[in-house]
This record gives structure tokens, sequence and C-alpha cells, in this order.
């Protein structure tokens, strides 16, 4: 029997398909009626496609604007964005990729059972991001063993960010028992010293989450008010049409406003089955509380989010044209998760914080898109999942977690920087992990009163 492809026919009905039926399978487990869990699969499925529908919507639509800016910026990179999809299409092209399914299932039950970690990894459809990480230390470093090695040092991480995150989660979005497990949210590790620098900054300590702009500016703050500036703004500066710039404007104002409502969804899907799971870890397992950790759309109701990512889009756009040595446009990876996912739970929501966080971090993702250009584009003619044209590259403008990449495949080669470097970001993650578990809720810290 042929298992990589069984595992590529399992993997090709999508996470939509692929996390709700296994979220029937654990619903039952933990003594969901059959109804209720089949209900609860179902909600999760129709929020993960209509947020996927409501982002493919949003980046079809700005991606013609961020060409068009680039045009009028005088931008000319060789590296073409394939995004995360084509990341993910040529990672499962690779023969070894489907072995990290056992890698990811064999450390998550060990820790569980050794009570390392409280989170039970769900979001098995993303294990493509662990086998693109052993693939891309395997070319660096020489060496599969490390490659596999660093595949299961990301595994590690990956729970531990899901216990970093379960409370704040709960507490912001009011899901009960799931968390993100995604390394996405690992951005958080290299924010975490210039968000505590904002600390000694009165102005980044007052309320800047979505509700409070309500407050102060009123119907300027609303998702579809706020998307629809973005917009006319991103259009204009790509010189659009009068008519083109506010079809754009409506649009991205429309997906803004459809986010938190493909969101509850989620929040249909996962209370009922958080409620169970915590019944089930009280009447069974005293004293543990066990978390199941699933993809970061989870997060998307929020507001600040979304404004996030896509005030990013511009600034991202004129980076590419200054930072020297950069070679990618961002397209199909412009809008950047990492900045959203990592600034929005380290910070609890502080849009301003968020903000200052991109502006700071965004050239770390074009040169590391830059940097693993030469192994993306190796892969990709390997695996055959998309043509590459003859002379070009592909790579990945806003690729997750690249200075963990990057360290881990150098040490590998024992090269002694990359090791001090990759103990110290280790040891910076630990830190964040015990910061965590002392203030597990960030988002009441930043409330301040009205009157500052």
């Amino acid at each position: 029997m042929d298992w990589n492809s069984v595992v590529q026919a399992i993997l090709g009905v999508g996470a939509q398909v692929l996390v709700p039926i296994l979220i029937i399978i654990l619903g039952l487990i933990f003594g969901m009626k059959p109804s209720k869990a089949v209900l609860s699969g179902l909600y999760l499925g129709t929020g993960f496609i209509g947020m996927s529908m409501a982002i493919n919507q949003l980046t079809e639509t700005v991606s013609p604007a961020a060409k068009a800016l680039a045009k009028y910026t005088g931008i000319n990179l060789p590296a073409v964005d394939f995004g995360w999809t084509g990341a993910a299409a040529i990672t499962w092209g690779w023969t070894l990729a489907f072995v990290f399914f056992l890698v990811e299932i064999a450390i998550n039950l060990v820790m569980l059972l050794t009570k390392l970690t409280d989170t039970m990894n769900a979001d098995m459809w993303n294990v493509w991001g662990i086998a693109l990480t052993a693939y891309m230390v395997y070319q660096i470093s020489g060496s599969l063993i490390w490659g596999f090695i660093c595949g299961g040092i990301q595994v590690i991480i990956c729970l531990k960010l899901g216990d970093m995150w379960s409370k704040e989660i709960a507490d912001m979005l009011g899901y009960e028992g799931v968390t993100v497990t995604h390394i996405e949210a690992f951005t958080a590790v290299i924010m975490f010293p210039i968000n505590k620098l904002m600390d000694y900054i009165p102005i980044f300590n007052r309320e800047w989450d979505a509700s409070a702009l309500k407050r102060k500016i009123g119907v300027l703050s609303e998702p579809v008010v706020m998307g629809a500036i973005i917009g006319l703004i991103l259009a204009l500066a790509g010189h659009y049409s009068i008519g083109d710039a506010l079809n754009l404007s409506v649009t991205v104002g429309a997906v803004m406003a459809i986010f938190p409502v493909m969101a509850k969804f989620f929040m249909d899907a996962l209370t009922p089955f958080g409620s169970t799971m915590s019944d089930f870890m009280k009447k069974h397992v005293k004293g543990r509380t066990f978390v199941i950790g699933l993809d970061w759309p989870i997060l998307g109701q929020s507001t600040e989010l979304w404004v996030t990512m896509v005030l990013m889009i511009p600034i991202s756009i004129i980076f590419a044209a200054i930072l020297p040595g950069n070679t990618i446009l961002p397209i199909a990876g412009v809008i950047n998760y990492c900045i959203g996912v990592g600034g929005l739970l380290l910070t609890g929501g502080n849009l301003l914080r968020m903000l200052v966080l991109g502006i700071i971090y965004e050239p770390l993702f074009l040169y590391g898109a830059s940097y693993f250009a030469n192994i993306f584009t190796k892969l990709a003619k390997e695996s055959a999942a998309i043509k590459v044209p003859h002379g070009a590259q592909v790579s990945w403008s806003s690729i997750e977690a690249p200075e963990l990449r990057f360290l881990m495949a150098w040490s590998g080669k024992g090269n002694i920087p990359a090791i001090i470097g990759l103990v110290v970001l280790l040891l910076l993650f630990f830190l964040l992990y015990k910061y965590f578990k002392k203030n597990p809720i960030p988002a009441i810290k930043y409330k301040q009163s009205n009157n500052d």
C-alpha cells in the first residue's frame, strides 16, 4: 500500500473537512450527544469555509491593488510570492512529509501522558508546516536526522504555545477548551522584548482595542467603515480610477464586516464542545484540564486582527521597495498572518501596539523569504506541485517563524553564532511562556480608564 497516496487523499479534503471530523470524534469520546457532536463539527466546518472564502476574497481584491502600488513605486523584484498555499502544495509533494503525522502524534501523546502539556492538537492539516521546517533545515544543514529533530522541536513549541494562549482566548473570545497551536503565533516571541519596552511608554498603555475606539471615534471604528477607508486609501495609492477605488473600498469594508459574522460559527461549534470536554475532565481526570489545539482562524472575530493585517499591506509594499537585498514582492502572502496572530495574542488586542510591532518586524519576513527562495524553488521543482518558469524563483513573503527556521538550520551546520542565537531564542520563548503562565490575560492589563 502506498501510504503517501493514502495520506494525500485524506488531506485532499482540506482542513474544513478534516478538522470538523476530528472534533466530532473527540466530542463523542468526551461524551457529547451524537447530534450535538455532529452539529459542532458542521458549524466548525462552516466557520472554516466562511472564513476561507472571506480571506480569499480579501486576498484576490487587494493583490491587484498591491501590484498597482508596486508599479507606481517602481518595484521590480525577481522572486514570485506564492503564499502559504504554494508552500503547502510543494511541501506535501516531498516524499517524507506524511511521516510527520507520526512525529506530531507521538510527541503530543508522550507530552500528555507525562503532563508536559495540556494541549491535544487537532490541527492535523497544518502538519505540513512541521515537514517544511524539517526539509528547510535538511537542505541547509545537510542532516536529515537534524531536520527531523527540528521538526520535533517545532511540535513541542506549538503545544506549549497552545498551553500559553488557552486562558486568553477564553477571556477574549469566549471559547472554552480550545487554543491556537499554529507556529504563526511564534512571532509573539520575538515581539516580546519590544512589547515589554512599550510598558514604559504611557501612550501604549491606553485602551486601543476596537471597543475603546468605538467609544472615542464612533462609527469610524466600525469594521465595515475602517475597511472601506483602508480600501479607498490603498486604491488611491495604486492610482485606481474613482469607480475602481470605490469598488475596492466597498469590497474591503464588506469583507471586514463578514469576518465577525463567520467567526460566530466558531462560537456555536466550540462553546458546547468546550463545556462537554470540561465536564468530562472534572469527572474522569481530576486536577487536569485539557484544551484542543486548532488553527488560527478561530481568532477571526477579532477586529484588531484584521485591521492590523490590512493596514500592514501598503507598509509591506513600501518595505519591499526600500529594503536593500530584498528580492520578493508581497502578493499572494501580502496578508501577514504571523504579525496579526502573534501581535493579537501577545498584546491582548492592543491595536496600537500591534501596528507598531508589525512595522518593526515586517522586514524580518521579507528577508526570510528572500533568503529561503532558493530552497523553496528547489522543493517546487522536485515536487512538481507547481510550475516554476525557467530562471525564476518562488518564495513566501510572510513565511512563518523565519528566524527559528534559519537558526535551527545553521545550528545543524555547527555554526557557533547560530547555535548561540537559537539558544537565546528558545530562552526568550521560555521567558514568554513563564510570563503568560503568570499573566494569562494581557487584555486586562491594557484596559485603562477613559480618562487616560
